[in-house]
């Protein structure tokens, strides 16, 4: 609101107020445009029309369906999961949705509270301003028409009127010995006068502040709030007291409702913007979130297409996130599931081929016996119980095989390499009438299983007795190197050919046919040796002997004492020695 004096106070400026008759009129406005205050930057909306209606959430029967899962043959049916819950998918983008909502709508009622109490506070200053320029006209201004100091109140008052200018929905009267006397030129575009609650409660207030003039004239003026059916205002009236005693005040007043709807439909525009990002926020997170789950999404196909005669299927993974580690683990874990699976098909393969044989072999001789003859029983008992023999050391091979791949197959501690090996020197003797040497020792510590390697490694000095001749050499040793341990039996038999090397380790192959055994000894080698990490090397040729070595690999636990290499040099041994 901007205020004119004429003389020392404003200038003389404007044109004449409207002035009504005594029992008070309505001045109609001339319809001429008026100018709004313009918002402040960042402006938000009412807290009301920023709520947002989330859309409800739909269950992903893909990500999961909660259905039960019916296991190959019909014969059991588990449940995933208790009752039937929301998708990963859903609750994310749900929380995504439903935080970002209540982010902007904090905002929004924070910023439109505070806008509120900033334009309270203009409205406000507008008023005690204009209300001290009116003070400044009454006290040192004079009337334009004389040039002399304003003789009546109700000169002052039409001066006043006249060269105030209010903003926007901001309104003035006059009143004179507390009635209704004088409006706003029509010129603008508020009349307060329309109000006619508000002029009904204005007139005994400025009586009563006008009588206060002479006892606190500080206190005199007041600016308040009123409230009416119409709308609340914020008011302010400056009472006066001319030289003929005569009383009046100045009223001026700011619509607050039509300010603050004017806050509101701003705040309206920023509630649909804020729908508009949350529904975008929600389409973007939708896209992320697909993605992400792309992988989980690839597990669950994997994982339903796997069954028990089909575990080759993996995951491919994508980059070098979560999950990816998450996806890389579950792809060992269908490693270890296809392991344990082809070893349990094995086993039921390897048991249904090797004891069909002795067990037709007996029951041929059973029926073949003849009961009353007590040599041809005894013959008949003699060869089940050989047969019986064969498949009870057959299940147990089969079995130590079944084993080697489970974690729990080998008991590692902290062994002496050197005086192991000089043990299976000890125990080997017994084996057969050999030149039994030692070839070198491993001055080493190392973490190993010493009751399977001890298997594995007799069982490699039963092999180098049965394809060699008596009084030939059968050599045993252990050598360190930075990265391994090597266990060697060396022999001077009749050798493996070379087309034969990579077959003698799998089940059942023999390189000599004729020789007795399962055909799973070194099987079993390279099992126990892999489960150490390690593996089993061969050199061989036909005629000249072979050498398996048992190759353990070193960690840094291992202490070495030394690379010792003994070589023993000792007379043949021309009979066993009995343990």
């Amino acid at each position: 609101m901007e205020a004119t004096s004429a003389g020392p106070g404003l200038p003389a400026r404007g044109r004449p107020p409207h002035v009504v008759a005594e029992h008070g009129g309505t001045a109609h406005s001339d319809g001429s445009p008026t100018e709004e205050i313009p918002p402040v930057p960042g402006a938000r909306r009412l807290p009301a029309t920023a709520e947002t209606t989330e859309p409800p959430a739909v269950l992903d029967t893909e990500a999961m369906s909660g259905e039960p899962v019916t296991h190959e043959g019909g014969a059991r049916r588990r449940r995933l999961g208790g009752r039937q819950g929301w998708s990963v998918r859903t609750r994310v983008l749900t929380a995504l949705t439903v935080l970002s909502g209540l982010a902007l709508l904090v905002a929004g009622t924070t910023a439109y509270v505070l806008e509120r109490d900033r334009l309270d506070d203009l409205m406000r200053d507008s008023l005690e301003r204009s209300s001290a320029e009116f003070r400044t006209l009454a006290s040192e201004g004079v009337d334009p028409k004389t040039g002399a100091p304003f003789q009546n109140v109700t000169e002052l008052l039409l001066v006043a009127l006249g060269r105030i200018v209010p903003g926007p929905n901001e309104g003035m009267a006059g009143f004179v010995e507390g009635v209704h006397t004088y409006n706003a030129p029509a010129e603008y575009n508020y009349q307060m006068q329309r109000d006619r609650e508000l002029i009904a409660l204005l007139g005994p207030l400025t009586e009563e502040r006008a009588e206060l003039l002479s006892t606190a004239p500080d206190e005199a003026s007041l600016i308040r709030v009123i409230e009416t059916e119409q709308g609340s205002y914020r008011v302010a009236i400056v009472p006066v007291v001319g030289p003929a005693g005569d009383t009046g005040a100045l009223v001026l007043a700011f619509d607050r409702t039509a300010e603050h709807a004017g806050l509101a439909r701003n705040y309206t525009t920023y509630a649909l913007v804020a729908l508009g990002a949350v529904l975008l926020i929600g389409a973007l997170g939708f896209l992320i979130v697909s993605d992400l789950l792309k992988p989980v999404a690839l597990l669950r196909s994997a994982a339903s297409q796997i069954s028990s005669s089909d575990l080759s299927r993996r995951i491919e993974v994508v980059g070098n996130d979560d999950l990816a580690v998450l996806t890389s683990t579950v792809n060992g874990m269908l490693d270890r599931l296809e392991h344990a699976f082809s070893s349990q098909r094995e086993l039921l393969d390897d048991v249904g081929h090797e004891l069909r044989t002795p067990l037709t072999v007996v029951r041929g001789h059973l029926e073949l016996m003849e009961v009353s003859d007590p040599e041809d029983a005894a013959a008949v008992r003699a060869i089940a119980l050989d047969e019986l023999d064969r498949m009870n050391s057959l299940v147990e091979e089969l079995i130590t095989l079944a084993k080697s791949r489970r974690p729990d197959f080998v008991s590692l501690q902290r062994t002496d390499v050197a005086v192991l090996t000089d043990e299976m020197l000890t125990k080997s003797r017994p084996l057969g009438v050999r030149r039994w040497t030692l070839d070198s020792l491993a001055e080493v510590e190392l973490d190993l299983d010493p009751r399977r390697i001890t298997q594995a490694w007799l069982q490699l000095v039963s092999n180098a007795v049965k394809f060699s001749e008596d009084d030939s050499t059968v050599a045993l040793g252990s050598s360190v190197d930075d990265t391994s341990v090597r266990l060697w039996v060396r022999d001077e038999g009749v050798g493996i050919a070379p087309a034969d090397q990579h077959r003698v380790f799998e089940r059942f192959v023999r390189a000599d046919g004729t020789a007795e055994g399962s055909g799973l000894g070194l099987t079993i080698v390279r099992s126990i040796a892999q489960a150490h990490g390690g593996d089993v090397e061969l050199e061989s040729a036909p005629g000249r002997g072979s050498t398996f070595t048992i190759v353990l690999p070193r960690t840094a636990a291992n202490s070495e004492r030394g690379d010792l290499e003994t070589m023993i040099d000792g007379d043949p041994l021309k009979e066993p020695v009995q343990p």
